[in-house]
């Protein structure tokens, strides 16, 4: 019997390939386990493969690119045996003392041990532009990517605590941030609101929602609508997301977080 057939049974089967499936990886292939390493991609490296410029990951003092960094766990999972497969899982069967992953390539594979490292998977606002500019101007991580916009008017597009966190933390490098909410009150606890609502450098579009983003090359503004009358507006102004408007990763009910853009005016 040879691996990948129904019949082989491997000791371990990861499912993902972001940093958790690939740390999970090093462990079980230096321990001689042999892992099956999923990628659920045709390309592995989680989410870090959208990202541009990672700096808070320990050991490289001038930063790396998220591709680069991936890049290199990959190879060092590789050095130690790890297989990977570059495909989607259609379906798991974890009930019984042999695990079945079925693959994207339609094979089922069997292992005594399962690891499931699926990582996070952005909710977006499904407009038109917003996968020709995620990672121009558009992005779901503010802690990650807010230091790059300093002096910027930045949008937040969500609602609840997280969406406000954001926005806060937005506030020690933007000149303005703008929440932009469905409703025309806060669903967030009422300290976080009280924050938000005090801080200086926050405004809210209430009653509103993104239709679709503009930019050629890098986002230019955001176009609104205005849920109570369906009149159309449009912000100019750059924006950041999570796959790169800052989305919310935390927040379920949440498309994105926030969006950073160029302000053209009033900024000091």
């Amino acid at each position: 019997m040879s691996p990948g057939t129904s019949e082989f049974i491997r000791n371990v089967i990861i499912i993902g390939s972001g940093p958790a499936g690939y740390t999970a990886a090093i462990y079980t292939a230096r321990a001689d386990l042999a892992p099956l390493v999923i990628a659920v991609s045709v390309t592995a490296g989680g989410e870090l493969m959208n990202t541009t410029e990672v700096e808070n990951f320990p050991g490289f003092t001038e930063g790396i690119m998220g591709p680069d960094l991936m890049e290199n766990m990959q190879k060092q999972v590789e050095r130690f045996g790890a297989e990977i497969l570059f495909d989607d899982v259609t379906h798991v069967d974890l009930a019984g003392d042999i695990k079945k992953v079925t693959a994207g390539n339609g094979t089922t594979y069997l292992a005594h041990t399962v690891i499931l490292s699926k990582g996070l998977v952005y909710r977006t606002l499904g407009v038109p532009n917003e996968k020709r500019l995620t990672g121009h101007g558009v992005s779901s991580c503010a802690t990650c990517n807010g230091f790059f916009f300093p002096g910027q008017e930045i949008a937040v597009i969500g609602r609840g605590d997280s969406a406000l966190e954001e926005a806060l933390f937005l506030t020690k490098f933007a000149c303005k941030v703008t929440v932009v909410y469905r409703r025309e009150s806060l669903r967030a606890s009422k300290t976080m609101a009280d924050r938000a609502l005090a801080h200086p450098k926050i405004e809210f579009i209430w009653n509103s929602a993104v239709t679709d983003l503009e930019g050629e090359e890098k986002t230019t503004g955001l176009q609104l609508e205005n849920l109570l009358t369906g009149k159309p507006a449009t912000v100019v102004r750059q924006l950041i997301s999570g796959n790169s408007a800052f989305q919310s990763h935390r927040l379920r009910q949440c498309f994105y977080q926030w969006a950073g853009l160029p302000a053209p005016t009033g900024c000091p």
